[in-house]
């Protein structure tokens, strides 16, 4: 399994411009460990995951269950976010230390294969936003680009028409999707671990499901169950989707180097410290997906150096606010989504990059 820390600089046609880019962020210290930080974001995440547990025992059978799980499912989003800078190593420099605390995170605490998640994050990130390689667009339920509106069948070309109002509540089933998937991936040979990462999601799920059913009466078990699933897939989906959906779609033809196909496709989301934490740094999603093994704090301070960099190159370097990106994105997959509406097969794509990306 390829690392997801890997920064593949990619075609070599204008690769020195990444190199460049590079040389001033080493210069900068920007890619050294931020040890004192992470200590303090494990410590507290950790101290929050207890402390709504503890409430969830000492609440008991009571409605009042309603906000634990709320709060339980940020929470769980918030480990996820911590798995994720696990998987590229910002926090340990060994690879072995970093995949212990990821199946601890992932498979133990959350429920979701730290190996399948890697595997697929990798994935994107060595192609962002590529109809053929990219796992993220994949049109098994959601169309992307006009080419996929036009070869979608069954359910994808039955959501397509109107999965700009279905996106969101779509979410709501996305925790239960990964936990799926994290044990369908079980079935895979390649998956490293597979016997650890198969006990770990059952010790999980067994561990999960004894307490709610153990603490609350089957029909507030089951609403707790719905909610803090719901919240936690909602809240996963809203910290990813802004950072490409909407964004230029790349096929076998575009030709880019590493540089303009991590920037072209990725776009950065303002917001002072309340966003920085809600979305765990993936707001600056143009550094990390430059720079995937950079500590999270060290991208706000990353961001000025590469939005200048890009600015000599005349690399359009994409920023917007939360909502506009959600509205970005969802006008985006309206647009895709008219064919399938019209009942007529799409007309093919521009091959244009940028073709994508709605106008600020």
């Amino acid at each position: 399994m390829t690392d997801v820390t890997t920064a593949d600089p990619g075609d070599r046609t204008r690769g020195s411009d990444y190199a460049g880019l590079s040389r001033r962020i080493v210069q900068a210290g920007l890619l050294e460990r931020r040890p004192g930080y992470y200590a303090v974001r494990l410590g507290l995440v950790g101290a929050l995951f207890a402390g709504g547990w503890t409430a969830f025992f000492l609440i008991g059978d009571s409605w009042y269950q309603i906000p634990v799980a709320v709060f339980l499912a940020v929470v769980f989003a918030q480990i996820a976010l911590v798995a994720h800078d696990l998987a590229h190593r910002q926090v340990f420099r060994s690879r072995r230390s970093s995949e212990i605390a990821g199946l601890v995170a992932g498979n133990l605490v959350i429920g979701m294969s730290y190996g399948w998640w890697m595997d697929k994050h990798t994935r994107h990130h060595a192609n962002p936003n590529h109809e053929d390689h990219d796992p993220d667009v994949s049109p098994e339920v959601l169309i992307w680009s006009e080419r996929q509106a036009r070869a979608s069948r069954g359910i994808a070309r039955f959501i397509g028409r109107w999965e700009a109002f279905l996106f969101f509540p779509l979410l709501t089933l996305e925790g239960l999707n990964l936990h799926v998937s994290s044990f369908r991936a079980l079935r895979r040979p390649s998956l490293r671990n597979r016997a650890v990462e198969g006990l770990l999601l059952v010790v999980h799920v067994a561990a999960y499901l004894g307490a709610v059913f153990a603490v609350l009466p089957v029909g507030k078990a089951l609403v707790f169950l719905a909610l803090h699933q719901a919240v936690f897939g909602v809240y996963l989906g809203c910290t990813f989707a802004p950072n490409h959906k909407g964004m230029p779609m790349l096929t076998g033809e575009d030709e880019l180097d590493f540089l303009r196909r991590q920037v072209l496709t990725s776009r950065n989301v303002r917001g002072g410290w309340l966003v920085d934490n809600a979305l765990g740094g993936l707001n600056y999603q143009i550094e990390h997906h430059l720079f995937p093994s950079m500590p999270t704090p060290n991208l706000r301070r990353a961001q000025p150096i590469v939005r200048a960099y890009c600015e000599e190159l005349g690399v359009e370097y994409l920023e917007t606010g939360l909502l506009r990106s959600y509205a970005q994105a969802l006008r985006h997959m309206h647009a895709v989504g008219a064919p399938l509406r019209a009942g007529r097969r799409a007309t093919p794509p521009e091959a244009a990059v940028g073709a994508g990306a709605p106008a600020e």
